[in-house]
């Protein structure tokens, strides 16, 4: 059995082939629906269809397992693969037990950025989901945000895999905290929308979601929300990972390539016929 070198720290390791492409787009077509449908159904439907979210998370789950399937099929999934992406996966809940949201700083994220820069799209998808789940049945955060978090978590890790720019190149990390700076105000600006429309009478005056209205007056209305409430916590968030990545980033990103280079994700195996040994003389 030969396997060449190959070098991971230049290039994703796992690349995202058609099935997985196409599983992803079904998670990001459901999680859109999923954050914006009470803007576009009628007042009624959705006061009645606010508590629907344990079936978001089966179709969350049973989307997650339809992207692992496309990287078993494809090859690219293999026992190496799901250690890396069980270790990403544990530390990250693990780090979420550090500082469970408070104040906003979820150093979480951290390990979710480098995870998904180093490991691919696909792969960082379903790590930065499952960072959250384990994190949330470690702390005991299990409750309806759930299925939210998992899927805006896993478009963290998925966003920092696709960032332009060469991997290893001299202005990624630099890439990579101003990713994790935006990407911490857009987890809050999106992960409200789970509650927000269903808050009632519960909102601030002017700050509610009123169903049946335009679109716009409704827009309005969620961003004097957002900014009234949540900035204060999603400004701590971004800027903790961001200096995270600046600080201890190139240390993580070496290591978790160190642990590619030596697992040779993307290096084909092939087997060769064992020479044959020379025949003893009597």
């Amino acid at each position: 059995m030969t396997a060449p070198a190959a070098s991971a720290g230049t290039r994703r390791v796992i690349p995202l082939t058609w099935p997985s492409t196409v599983a992803l787009a079904a998670v990001a077509l459901v999680g859109l629906l999923a954050f914006t449908w009470p803007f576009f159904v009628p007042a009624g439907f959705a006061t009645e269809h606010g508590t629907d979210a344990p079936w978001l998370f089966a179709a969350l789950l049973a989307l997650l397992s339809l992207v692992l399937l496309a990287e078993v099929t494809s090859g690219r999934l293999d026992p190496k693969t799901i250690a890396v992406l069980g270790v990403a996966s544990a530390a990250g809940g693990a780090m979420r037990v550090l500082s469970a949201g408070t104040a906003g700083l979820e150093p979480l994220f951290f390990v979710i950025l480098v995870a998904g820069r180093v490991l691919g799209p696909g792969v960082g998808f379903v790590s930065g989901s499952l960072a959250l789940l384990t994190g949330a049945l470690l702390t005991g955060g299990v409750g309806p945000w759930l299925p939210f978090q998992m899927l805006c978590a896993g478009g963290v890790g998925l966003g920092a895999a696709l960032l332009p720019g060469r991997p290893g190149g001299r202005g990624e990390r630099w890439a990579l905290a101003a990713y994790a700076l935006v990407s911490g105000l857009l987890y809050g600006l999106v992960m409200n929308l789970w509650f927000w429309p269903f808050l009632g009478t519960g909102a601030p005056e002017g700050m509610g979601f009123v169903p049946g209205a335009s679109l716009r007056a409704n827009l309005g209305h969620y961003a004097a929300f957002y900014l009234a409430t949540s900035l204060g916590w999603d400004l701590p968030r971004g800027a903790l990972n961001a200096v995270l990545v600046l600080v201890a980033g190139p240390a993580l990103l070496r290591v978790f390539r160190r642990a590619a280079r030596r697992a040779a994700f993307d290096v084909p195996v092939r087997f060769e016929p064992a020479a044959s040994a020379p025949r003893a003389r009597p």
